[in-house]
């Protein structure tokens, strides 16, 4: 290969997603970033790394050109637990094939692709994987293996993870490509590691084999959000690890202290972020630990932003497929954990900081909660039967009558990997069980999503700077960055790229209407003033034919839209 400083790369994301790693639009993975400092740190200039999204490359045939002359073509990819995506689309295999075949010089794919990849991004799905015709097939760090076949040759390419000095240079030194990404600066989340790993060994997981967790100490992950900040990126997640309670301590106890350095070190260089949430939690944390649990969440809650959530993988509340998949937690202890969650952190912005959730009723404050448990299931896993779907049920239905709160229930089938238990049975039970599957998840939408939904968001509840994305069926759909943002509605099409502050006013499964907030009576249309509650088509019509008003309370109907609305004086013609 040639002298590093006249080398031309493309990198090609084709985005991941992992039960600990997130990176589809707006997210962007630590991979692409990783592997280009890697690059740098092996004497490639950084003008010469070329960041390219498969969605970019879909838009404009033209961006083919850079992966076909680049002297390296790096594809990054992968779905271990894949779902539906608004934000982007993940590459398909054959989008993946013709990439290799496009690339002139030496190509290499790496990521969670290496763990198998079927012939669509789908859940229970069998996997197998060839290397798509690639030259090498990183099956370790791909952000390693970039690195050595640049710094020793093609000969030199090997399949190695990097330890945490190599991570925190590569991180500071890759952080430029974030300015490539087609979201940035003011719709791109950047997904940030803390560690990887997990003790324990699940049947059907891929994390287990990167090993036991392995910390990155709070000022690496410090010094890799400075560098991003530099970079214009203010919204952050710390997803990348399978239990972010564990953080800093012997990978299963609580160390609240590691806690408090990475949020305080975080906050201290990057004082403007806008966001700021995580991804797991492990729920045997919390009950085996208690009060290190309790003041790690604590210290979460005062240092991230609203709306963050805490994905708890219950996967099955039924106790003998628990058992035969050497799952952590028991329901009862899942229960305990959502309960301590919602005492500490359940609370509202707006509360005071000795404030305790969880926070419902009329009159609680109109932000989302700070943090709040999400909870996953999984289907098709072994020993699954018609009793497990009722077991799944009657742990949600218990959570709801207790007056307790979930972020979002995550329901979705298994996917087999070579590696785990799971290979042995493959995704049998998944494919017997489709259609019991799709009635019982239609029955948690109506029975737990939507009720639910409305007691975490009440009508009134302010969610601001909702990106608008899309139009559909004369609406503008649109979402906050973060953990699982909620899906917003707004009636009317509206200019999409901005963002606005919305006011919930009715609820879906798990979505939601809103209005701009606040809404001026004196100019808003009338689909946006029939959505407001206690407002109908007829009361809609006479509110325009009244205006202008002098204030909101002044509206004439049998509702109090104070909560919503504003009047703004007329502008008058010149």
């Amino acid at each position: 290969m040639t002298d590093p400083a006249n080398l031309d790369v493309t990198l090609v994301d084709g985005y991941v997603d992992e039960p600990a790693h997130f990176g589809v639009p707006p997210y962007v993975s630590t991979y692409p970033r990783y592997t280009a400092g890697a690059l740098v740190d092996a004497g490639v200039p950084p003008e010469r790394i070329t960041y390219h999204t498969i969605d970019e490359l879909r838009d404009d045939r033209n961006r083919w050109r850079d992966v076909e002359e680049a002297d390296l073509f790096v594809y990054i990819g992968g779905m271990t637990v894949p779902g539906k995506y608004v934000g982007g689309t993940p590459a398909e295999p054959d989008e993946v094939r013709e990439l290799a075949w496009t690339a002139d010089g030496v190509s290499m794919m790496g990521g969670p692709v290496r763990f198998g990849v079927g012939e669509a991004n789908e859940g229970a799905s069998e996997t197998a994987r060839d290397d798509l015709d690639f030259d090498f097939l990183a099956m370790a760090d791909v952000e390693a293996a970039a690195h050595d076949i640049v710094a020793n040759g093609l000969e030199g390419f090997e399949d190695r993870y990097r330890g945490v000095p190599e991570e925190t240079r590569w991180a500071r030194q890759g952080a430029f490509v974030v300015e490539q990404h087609p979201n940035h600066p003011d719709y791109l989340i950047a997904e940030l590691e803390t560690s990887r790993g997990c003790p324990y060994r699940c049947s059907f997981c891929t994390e287990p084999m990167y090993g036991d967790p392995d910390f990155r100490p709070p000022e690496s992950v410090v010094d890799e959000v400075d560098a991003l900040s530099d970079r214009g990126v203010h919204h952050f997640r710390l997803g990348r690890q399978a239990d972010i309670l564990a953080y800093g301590g012997d990978g299963e106890k609580p160390n609240p202290d590691a806690l408090r350095d990475l949020y305080g070190g975080i906050r201290d260089v990057a004082p403007d972020l806008e966001t700021l949430h995580l991804d797991n939690m492990n729920p045997i944390t919390v009950v085996e630990w208690p009060e290190l649990a309790r003041e790690g969440i604590r210290v979460i809650a005062e240092h991230n932003t609203p709306g963050d959530t805490a994905a708890f993988g219950l996967e099955s509340a039924d106790p003998l497929v628990q058992e035969e998949n050497n799952l952590n937690v028991t329901t009862e202890e899942c229960f305990e954990a959502v309960r301590i969650v919602n005492e500490e952190a359940g609370w509202r912005p707006g509360e005071g900081s000795d404030a305790r959730g969880p926070s419902t009723g009329d009159d609680a404050p109109d932000r989302l909660p700070k943090l709040l448990p999400g909870i996953n299931l999984l289907h098709g896993l072994k020993g699954e039967r018609e009793e497990t779907f009722e077991h799944n049920r009657e742990f949600l239905r218990r959570v709801y009558d207790e007056g307790l709160m979930l972020r979002r229930v995550n329901i979705r089938q298994v996917m087999a990997f070579e590696g785990t238990d799971m290979a042995e049975t493959g995704a049998d039970l998944a494919r017997d069980h489709k259609q019991l599957f799709q009635q019982y998840k239609q029955e948690v939408r109506e029975e737990i999503d939507n009720p639910m939904l409305q007691r975490v968001a009440p009508p009134g509840t302010v969610l601001p700077d909702v990106h608008l994305e899309y139009h559909q069926d004369g609406k503008t759909f649109g979402r906050q960055l973060g953990t699982y943002p909620l899906l917003v509605g707004i009636p009317g099409e509206r200019e999409l790229g901005r963002t606005i502050d919305v006011a919930v006013v009715d609820h879906g499964y798990r979505s939601v209407t809103g209005v701009p907030h606040p809404l001026d009576v004196n100019s808003a249309t009338m689909d946006e003033l029939r959505a407001l509650p206690g407002v109908g088509r007829s009361s809609a019509g006479d509110i325009v034919v009244d205006r202008p008003y002098e204030s909101a309370a002044a509206v004439d109907v049998d509702a109090d839209l104070r909560k919503f609305a504003t009047a703004r004086p007329p502008e008058r013609a010149d």
